[in-house]
């Protein structure tokens, strides 16, 4: 029971029905974007590609005329669109939004994906990629990540 709470609730926030909003800002037109944008997003990163935070922010950005996209909204939008995935994976769903396909600018994995890097790392060795071990408390990152990251 609980958990089919956590799975309509973590469902509620992807599909919230509201409108991305544009602010205007001293650095320019700034979007604040809806999750169903980034889950829409994560949905075209193919299988064995990448993508990095930087890079949906931009394509973000681009895609609603703005200057540039608010730092903070979609890194919870990643990880609200990561839980309801691992949700709907457990209940035997297929077409989920591949957010283990998203990694940080240098190539390092995420930590704040449900189960942290080892889901992240264990689906990227799936899709070919080769996993650098981590280096102290810095986090495992994708060798020769660049030569993945698709264009959005």
């Amino acid at each position: 029971m609980l958990y089919m709470r956590s799975l309509r609730l973590s469902r509620e926030k992807l599909e919230k029905a509201e409108k991305p909003r544009i602010v205007d800002t001293p650095k320019g037109k700034m979007l604040i974007p809806k999750p169903v944008d980034v889950d829409r997003l994560l949905r075209k990163v193919e299988k064995g590609k990448l993508v990095t935070v930087t890079q949906i922010m931009g394509k973000l950005a681009k895609d609603f005329c703005a200057a540039y996209t608010c730092p903070l909204t979609p890194e919870i939008f990643l990880w609200v669109s990561a839980e309801t995935a691992e949700e709907d994976l457990k209940i035997g769903r297929k077409q989920v939004a591949p957010y283990w396909r998203v990694i940080n600018d240098d190539g390092s994995l995420n930590e704040k994906f449900m189960g942290g890097v080892e889901i992240q790392a264990t689906r990227l060795a799936e899709e070919g990629h080769t996993i650098l071990l981590a280096q102290g408390k810095k986090p495992p990152k994708v060798k020769n990540f660049e030569s993945s990251l698709q264009t959005l």
